[in-house]
């Protein structure tokens, strides 16, 4: 069995009042025989009651709703925001700054060994170019305008063998040997840079750059006499050819190859 809501009932009184008085007035307006007369509510008493009734709250209409939070009670969870939208983002800018700063470091390293290269290259190039200076330096000519001008082909005292030639009549053949012996000792014992194709004139100047005076003037005293028997057809005088032989191991020593002796 149900159970009656005592909420339902509790304006009960209020319209049971409402509904006496209006008996009321109806019971004065035609009384009954026999039954003693009643008094009538008066109008006030009635507003009154209507009063009362519009003022009960679980009448029907009227009803209030009222919400009670204890304190100290638990909030209700709010729904959690998504994380979606910020995490790619988050992770798409760091991609991008990847990206650029991976590009900027291959390029810079790109750079340094580009640097790094032409460098390298270029100590190369001078590497090469003075180790060919220096070789070529190094590298003495064995022949002076088809005149051979090696150590061991020249004789162990060029001006005496020389003397020994022009006192047999081979005054060409001697003029030659000291020719010959004098660009030999300039080129591998002073080393003058005398190249296959220099000159007599080349010769002369070369000594006199790199010659004290006296060793200078022997030279140009030495080439003027084969240049006047070659080129003029004329043969220097005994006494001049005798005083180069000579003066030939005085000024033009062999002191950094000494030829092999006997060598004709």
């Amino acid at each position: 069995m149900r159970t009656p809501d005592p909420v339902r009932w509790r304006g009960l009184p209020a319209w049971l009042l409402v509904c006496g008085c209006w008996l009321a007035s109806t019971a004065g307006a035609a009384p009954v025989q026999g039954a003693p007369a009643a008094s009538a509510p008066t109008p006030e008493e009635v507003h009154a009651a209507l009063d009362a009734v519009r003022a009960d709250p679980d009448l029907p209409g009227t009803r209030k709703s009222r919400h009670l939070r204890f304190k100290g009670a638990a909030p209700e969870p709010s729904a959690p925001r998504p994380a979606g939208p910020e995490a790619p983002g988050w992770w798409a800018g760091l991609a991008h700054w990847l990206g650029e700063g991976g590009r900027l470091l291959v390029w810079a390293v790109a750079a340094l060994a580009l640097a790094w290269g032409l460098v390298r290259v270029r100590h190369w190039i001078q590497a090469r170019a003075e180790g060919g200076v220096t070789a070529r330096s190094v590298r003495r000519p064995s022949h002076v305008q088809d005149l051979d001008i090696r150590p061991e082909s020249l004789p162990g005292e060029v001006g005496a063998a020389a003397s020994t030639l022009w006192q047999r009549g081979e005054h060409r053949a001697a003029l030659a040997l000291l020719y010959r012996g004098a660009l030999s000792r300039l080129v591998h014992g002073d080393g003058l840079p005398i190249r296959a194709a220099s000159t007599e004139g080349e010769c002369v100047a070369l000594a006199a750059q790199r010659l004290t005076p006296a060793r200078s003037a022997y030279v140009g005293r030495l080439v003027q006499a084969w240049q006047l028997a070659v080129y003029g057809g004329r043969l220097p005088g005994t006494e001049q050819v005798r005083a180069l032989c000579a003066e030939f191991d005085v000024h033009l020593r062999a002191d950094s190859a000494p030829p092999a002796p006997g060598a004709a």
